[in-house]
């Protein structure tokens, strides 16, 4: 089975991509939703969460913007909440992978965003990154509800760069042309491998 690492940076299209993927019948691990689901009303996570961050759950309700202000300025704190979430992440991954064997798949696409960041390439044996001109991508996020400049920045700043994600890629999917160019990208991505 070959492990395909998905990542790119806010706003460049990932989840879209991943879809595409999981279009040609090629399960994916998303890791971003793994975590949501752990976190979710009365989620696998709640309790430990609730134990650690005293007040951050409501009759099994996780106030996740209370639970955001306490980690992000706080390092021991995020560690304390990453210490939590990666195993049960980690499992749910095991998981995904022992249904992708049984089903008999080739290839499987685990969509980590910060891929890079966390050194989880190490465990892929290739690597996609989704790409747009910076322009574009700009553009994408600041039409999100609730997102400024400054705010894009700051994300921007705590991921690896763009072009240095590009370099360590396997495979690039620019997202900058449309769904139909994306899609036959993903497509010859899926052909290589296969082959």
């Amino acid at each position: 089975m070959i492990i395909v690492g998905l990542t790119g940076s806010i706003g460049m299209g990932k989840s879209a991509t991943a879809d595409m993927f999981r279009g040609f019948d090629i399960p994916v691990f998303d890791a971003d939703a793994a975590v949501h689901k752990l976190q979710s009303k009365n989620g696998r996570a709640i309790p430990l969460i609730e134990e650690t961050f005293p007040g951050v759950v409501d009759d099994g309700v996780l106030d996740r913007a209370m639970l955001g202000q306490m980690v992000f300025a706080d390092k021991a704190a995020l560690k304390k909440l990453e210490a939590i979430m990666h195993p049960m992440v980690q499992e749910d991954r095991i998981a995904f992978f022992e249904q992708a064997t049984k089903e008999n798949k080739n290839i499987v696409v685990v969509d980590i965003p910060l891929l890079f960041e966390t050194g989880g390439e190490k465990a892929c044996d290739k690597v996609v990154v989704v790409s747009a001109p910076y322009e574009v991508q700009r553009n994408r996020v600041l039409e999100r509800v609730g997102m400024t400049p400054d705010k894009f920045e700051d994300i921007l700043s705590k991921q690896t760069p763009d072009a240095i994600k590009r370099e360590k890629a396997d495979f690039i999917v620019e997202t900058d042309k449309g769904f139909d160019h994306a899609r036959l990208q993903v497509q010859k991505i899926i052909e290589t491998l296969s082959e």
